[in-house]
């Protein structure tokens, strides 16, 4: 438990950001968890309002002020909409830390975040146990989207359709990587994450099939960690820079222009929500993170904007097959890409993009949202289901791994027999 003293000041600092925010209310509109609930509680306005007492709340009750807190889907619909630039997404992030610190971390979280994903090597070899003794535990439900379900009534899994672990994961396939010598073109460090790693790594072989393909040198350290989001997004600053200094080390051995990843949500935290939080939790970080935080890339935006990878001329054939993109919160609204995937999915000559409609609203996901309010995140993730459905399309494609996972459950449980695919892997085919 952190020292009150400390926790007064970190309090001082959350108060100064709120005073920006008009109470206008335009977050509302833009709020996926607002238009299920109907609740102020639930929009970021109503949050905001709730931490101007945090103080006297967070003596009072505690408990209550935390559960409000993490009933955030942290999309980052309401920043990026946010007409006075309240940076929602820091507030909420500094304000579970500020909680965590006071109450502590819960015996469940504490095991998970500070027992396992704190340590890599731990958690590599938990995932691979676990994709060994998976199948005892569940069945495929649908070949085409490749989810599986559990055999068993499970409190966790409830009725999700879920992707199972990799057999192999990625750091199996391809421990480390240093290309550099090979090429004297640009060189770029490659940070995987974990569910690209351990549930996607063809969409990560496909990053590195790219790269070598426009010779590109690769750096890729073995021993990569989790970027921190689930750490920093329950509010335990330790573990969250306990990873970022695992990072660090091992990138911090290499020379590189640029940072590439092929998660949305990993480039948004360590571009982003790494320099926000770490100046203030650990300063004397702050200069090595915001060098990695300036060279930090999605990898479509690499490819489009420094590569120049561009779709071919005329339109593609009515035989090719229809593809629609959904868009990440953290890759457009956070970090405003959104024509680079699409230039990547065009660039194939087999595919035929067709739009859906509000491509950009969040799928429901929210990462541990998801966990704690599954009832709620399976009806944001109803409707970009039926989105998708609309087009017609074969192939829903997407820059962001946990989408993915929300995706697929949702097209699943639908009996839809649409395939999932990350953009650099509809780009990697034209290579073939």
């Amino acid at each position: 438990m952190a020292d009150i003293t400390e926790l007064t000041r970190l309090m001082g600092e959350l108060e100064d950001q709120l005073v920006v925010c008009m109470r206008c209310g335009m977050c509302q509109s833009v709020c996926p968890l607002y238009e299920q609930t109907g609740r102020e509680a639930d929009v970021a306005r109503g949050k905001l309002a709730l931490l101007d007492g945090l103080m006297q709340e967070m003596f009072d009750d505690p408990r209550g002020v935390y559960d409000r807190l993490n009933k955030c889907l942290l999309c980052g619909s309401c920043a990026a909409n946010c007409p006075s630039g309240v940076n929602v997404l820091e507030i909420f992030m500094k304000a579970r830390g500020i909680l965590t610190g006071y109450m502590g971390l819960s015996p469940a979280k504490k095991a998970i975040l500070r027992g396992m994903l704190s340590h890599p090597g731990l958690f590599d070899r938990v995932a691979e146990w676990g994709a060994k003794f998976q199948k005892v535990m569940s069945r495929p439900v649908n070949e085409t989207v490749g989810t599986s379900c559990a055999r068993f009534i499970s409190p966790l899994l409830k009725e999700r359709h879920f992707m199972p672990l990799a057999d192999k994961p990625f750091h199996k396939r391809i421990p480390a990587l240093d290309t550099r010598d090979r090429h004297s073109g640009p060189r770029v460090a490659f940070f995987v994450g974990c569910l690209l790693d351990k549930i996607f790594p063809n969409a990560a072989e496909a990053v590195v099939d790219v790269l070598e393909h426009h010779q590109v040198g690769i750096f890729m350290p073995a021993g990569q960690a989790c970027c921190g989001i689930p750490a920093v997004s329950s509010g335990d600053l330790q573990t969250f820079n306990r990873l970022i200094r695992h990072n660090l080390e091992r990138f911090d051995k290499g020379e590189f222009d640029y940072l590439v990843t092929a998660c949305a949500t990993c480039t948004s935290t360590i571009k982003k929500v790494w320099p926000n939080l770490v100046e203030r939790t650990d300063p004397g970080m702050a200069a090595q993170v915001k060098k990695m935080a300036d060279k930090t890339i999605d990898i479509n935006a690499y490819l489009a904007r420094e590569i120049g990878v561009t779709p071919p001329e005329g339109e593609p054939s009515e035989s090719a097959v229809p593809v629609t993109y959904h868009d990440p919160c953290h890759l457009k609204k956070s970090l405003g890409v959104a024509a680079e995937p699409r230039a990547l999915i065009k660039a194939n000559p087999r595919y035929r993009l067709k739009e859906m409609t509000a491509s950009d609203w969040c799928c429901g996901m929210g990462g541990s949202f998801n966990l704690q309010h599954y009832d709620i995140s399976s009806k944001i993730g109803q409707q970009k289901r039926d989105h998708i459905a609309e087009t017609g399309c074969e192939v829903l494609a997407t820059g962001c791994p946990a989408c993915m996972l929300q995706i697929s459950d949702m097209l699943s449980r639908s009996g839809d027999r649409i395939t999932i695919r990350h953009p650099i892997e509809i780009y990697a085919e034209t290579l073939r």
